[in-house]
């Protein structure tokens, strides 16, 4: 049975990334972007994306651009993640939701801001690795390829 695919949003505040450092119980420390699987009553990837980040982030994006599909080989099979760039509107973070705040085994979902700078990037541990890849080879051209609409 094919993975259910997810999609990831490379969200831009200013000059910034937005990310998660999480921390999860016996878990290492790694850092990872919003987002999340499709779900049946997505309407689109889009759809998905401004679900996601609101439910992780309390956010709203704008600019929404297509950036790149990953393939992220998994024990279980090919994970296909389709990543958007986009830029943040607004961030109030008590409107977060979903199980990953309502359950303590999930860990915690500590929101940072990373220069948009390769080293930046490279010096931490982002998950998926293919996803750590992609940002640290486009993280400098980023900001230009997600344009207003």
């Amino acid at each position: 049975m094919p993975l259910v695919p997810s999609v990831r949003a490379v969200i831009l505040d200013d000059d910034r990334l937005v990310l998660f450092r999480r921390t999860v119980p016996g878990q290492d420390l790694y850092w990872s972007i919003p987002g999340g699987h499709v779900e049946p009553q997505d309407a689109s990837l889009e759809h998905t994306l401004h679900r996601e980040v609101l439910e992780e982030l309390g956010a709203v994006v704008s600019d929404v651009t297509p950036l790149t599909t990953l393939e992220c080989v998994r024990d279980d099979g090919v994970k296909i993640q389709h990543v958007y760039g986009c830029r943040l509107v607004s961030m109030d973070p008590a409107l977060r939701c979903g199980p990953e705040f309502s359950d303590p085994a999930r860990g915690v979902y500590e929101v940072v801001r990373l220069p948009l700078d390769p080293a930046e990037i490279t010096a931490v541990n982002i998950v998926p690795p293919e996803l750590g890849a992609y940002l640290a080879a486009e993280i400098a051209c980023l900001s230009t390829q997600i344009k207003a609409r």
